[in-house]
């Protein structure tokens, strides 16, 4: 005997959710018809936008299996229920894979929140004007998100009433070199008087045929750099002074630094600026090496490795040196005073704000708190270096964050779900610890899907101001640099000092095409929902506000961008 039972659905996107159910077959044909199939056989919903008809019919055999003879016993109403759940839930899995994006999906996830994505490691900046506005129909989603709304803004206000801007404590020099012995005993305390870069001659025990760059950790765990040590490699032995058959090679660390954040604008800086004739960069554009390196973290994901020494770290500026070197030796004869103009720079995006390694380190913690940051190294080295920082509204530079390292299923949906995830994660630490404490925690970090800390720029600055003068700082909009990359331009040469430029070079620098901008793909998913950037917006108002307040300027406040 064969039954088989055949329902129709429809399932609206509007507020009302209305549905339309009907079943045909069997004994009983008292049930109205459904409207909308009028008379057919079919399953209506859509997915991206368009309607699609399914055909289900469940078809139940009694021939040769003893164990349905209790399910054809059931009622014929008991049967019908059953068999229209198992078809929702079908629907509901088949949803899932037939919409990637989830937009226009008419069963909307169950599942409110996303898995937790591996950490990524290394950003660049991106053009704000590379947004462009999409118009899409709102989803079934969005349309929930805006009923959340208010449990979410009990979770920014729990955040908001427990956010305090407190002075950390500063560890002593003492306490510094007991934890980097090494990098103490291979950086002086006295650099080079003739040069603006922070160098110094130290001796190389090599001979010619040695290879200086042979255990070169960034040599070994990238291929793509080799090159580029190849060309270092066949130059080194002449750049070398030699005094009384000893053999010493120039050292030099960044004269400034280009600190953060990602996704600001900070590689479109970096390639306008590096075409200054009297500005040079490291080897490699982002070593990351004060932040991660130096620990042995290449990806947090994969672990610790061996740490990088600090040797590894100052051969990714001897093509500078190599220049230096060769402008002191020119000028020793004719103005031994002259002051050499080449200035290095450097320009890791992680330098501000990354100190997740600590707690793999540094044992002796205060209330959760790291007891040393990046910048207190940098300080005990350099007191005197230069930092220039590329800060854009954290809302938008959050979504675009979102869209460099998702590496799947990105969506407006998507990016909503896991900011209200990693909401959740920032309040859960705020309970317990301080802002600080969870700003810098390693696990926290890890497990919020979106990297929602980033974006706190009031927390990290005030703590870079505990070690360097505001005086040390240039901080600009990525906004500011879009509208006008020629004063932004003129901005940077003035801080650091640097010689004018020809009409033809500047023109170079201003004209060309901004770098690192949003990929097509990431761009047709258009903006992220509404309602997912005014609860962004609550979020970081209050840090937003502090950093307007420290800079005295009201720009940094975003509150019209």
């Amino acid at each position: 005997m064969r039954h088989c039972i055949n329902c129709c659905v429809q399932l609206f996107p509007e507020d009302t959710h209305q549905q339309q159910v009907a079943c045909q077959g069997g004994p009983h044909h008292s049930h109205q018809a459904c409207p909308t199939c009028k008379g057919e056989n079919k399953i209506l919903f859509r997915v991206d936008s368009k309607q699609m008809n399914l055909l289900a019919v469940l078809e139940v055999r009694t021939e040769g299996n003893e164990n349905w003879g209790g399910f054809l016993r059931f009622r014929k109403g008991k049967r019908c229920s059953l068999v229209f759940g198992l078809i929702i839930m079908t629907l509901v899995m088949a949803s899932y894979i037939l919409s990637g994006a989830h937009q226009e999906l008419l069963i909307p996830s169950p599942f409110h929140y996303g898995g937790f994505p591996s950490n990524p490691s290394v950003m660049d900046g991106e053009n704000p004007s590379d947004v462009k506005e999409h118009h899409y129909q709102p989803s079934v989603n969005n349309i929930s998100y805006v009923k959340d709304y208010p449990s979410i803004k009990l979770i920014i206000d729990s955040i908001a009433a427990r956010i305090e801007f407190t002075t950390r404590q500063l560890p002593d020099l003492q306490d510094l070199k007991r934890q980097e012995l090494h990098m103490f005993s291979v950086i002086p305390s006295k650099f080079l008087p003739t040069s603006k870069s922070p160098c110094w001659y130290e001796e190389f025990s090599g001979r010619n045929t040695t290879d200086p760059y042979l255990t070169n950790s960034y040599v070994l765990y990238s291929k793509r750099f080799r090159s580029t040590f190849d060309a270092l490699r066949k130059v080194f032995w002449g750049h070398l002074s030699h005094v009384q058959g000893k053999h010493f090679r120039l050292r030099c660390l960044p004269h400034f630094y280009i600190i953060g954040q990602p996704k600001c604008g900070t590689t479109d800086l970096y390639d306008r600026l590096r075409l200054h004739p009297e500005v040079k960069f490291s080897a490699i554009k982002e070593p990351h090496w004060w932040t991660r390196k130096r620990f042995g973290i290449v990806r947090l994901r994969d672990g610790l490795r061996d740490r990088y020494p600090v040797e590894d770290y100052l051969d990714l500026f001897d093509l500078a040196a190599h220049q230096i070197h060769q402008g002191l030796q020119a000028a020793s004869a004719e103005q031994p005073s002259k002051m050499n103009k080449i200035i290095i720079g450097e320009a890791s995006a992680s330098t501000m704000w990354d100190n997740n390694a600590w707690t793999f380190f540094y044992d002796n913690s205060t209330d959760g708190e790291p007891p040393f940051l990046t910048q207190d190294f940098i300080h005990a080295f350099q007191p005197e270096a230069k930092l220039i920082v590329m800060l854009r509204d954290p809302v938008e530079r959050l979504y675009s964050d979102y869209l460099y390292f998702a590496s799947s299923n990105k969506s407006a949906d998507d990016f909503h779900e896991k900011v209200t995830e990693a909401l959740q994660l920032f309040e859960n630490c705020m309970l317990d610890y301080s802002l600080r404490a969870c700003v810098y925690n390693n696990t926290l970090n890890n497990a919020m899907p979106v990297r929602l800390q980033v974006g706190l720029y009031a927390v990290y600055l005030l703590d870079w101001l505990t070690v360097f003068r505001k005086e040390q700082f240039l901080i600009l909009r990525l906004e500011d640099h879009a509208s006008n990359v020629k004063d932004t331009m003129h901005k940077v040469f003035q801080f650091l000092n640097l010689g004018p430029l020809s009409e033809k070079q500047e023109a170079l620098m201003t004209k060309s095409p901004a770098s690192n901008t949003r990929r097509p793909e990431d761009r047709s998913l258009g903006p992220m929902w509404p309602i997912t950037q005014k609860i962004l917006h609550e979020f970081y108002g209050p840090f937003n506000t502090r950093l307007a307040q420290v800079l005295d300027d009201e720009a940094f406040a975003w509150k019209t961008t």
